[in-house]
């Protein structure tokens, strides 16, 4: 259900985009992340971090691109939000004395703290990967083929990153006795 929830904004701005273009699909984003944030509050009480700061990044890019009419700051959008990603990833160990991926999932699994080291780093590696990809797409394909793109190419990406961390974690997954 929740990653069904994640994955509603970005229907949302894709439909749009096919119905009325990138402008209208820029403010459909918005409101998508207006209520994706309405429903985690009401769902858990809380709005989980990660939500509120890709809600503020859209507000922030999505109402520059609509003010200025300039249809790049929604495109740099995913840069910035991989790229801040990344940079969480990497501070957590500092900041929380643990990584952030030991944070959320450390009671479900536990691992050796160089192998929460490695899950951490893989993801700080692909968010900087994800944000570089999404300026080359942005400076190299049209806008269609730039919302395609981010449509299909990063959840694909998305999808792929997340099976083999499945994989990789799999290894250490300890059945439980009969």
């Amino acid at each position: 259900m929740q990653a069904l929830l994640e994955f509603a904004p970005l229907v949302a701005f894709f439909v749009a985009y096919r119905v009325s273009g990138l402008y209208a699909a820029t403010a459909v984003l918005m409101v998508a992340m207006a209520i994706l944030l309405i429903v985690d509050y009401v769902r858990l009480r809380r709005v989980p971090a990660m939500h509120a700061l890709s809600a503020v990044l859209v507000f922030l890019f999505g109402t520059a691109t609509l003010v200025l009419h300039d249809l790049r700051f929604i495109q740099w959008k995913p840069t910035i939000l991989y790229w801040a990603f990344s940079m969480i990833f990497l501070l957590c160990p500092f900041i929380l004395g643990r990584t952030l991926v030991q944070t959320m999932l450390g009671q479900q699994i536990s691992l050796p703290d160089k192998v929460w080291g490695r899950l951490n780093s893989a993801w700080i590696i692909f968010f900087m990967f994800m944000g570089a990809v999404n300026l080359a797409a942005v400076h190299n394909l049209s806008c269609n083929d730039w919302v395609n793109f981010k449509f299909y190419g990063f959840t694909g990406l998305m999808l792929v990153f997340v099976v083999g961390q499945a994989l990789f974690l799999a290894r250490y997954v300890e059945e439980a006795p009969r």
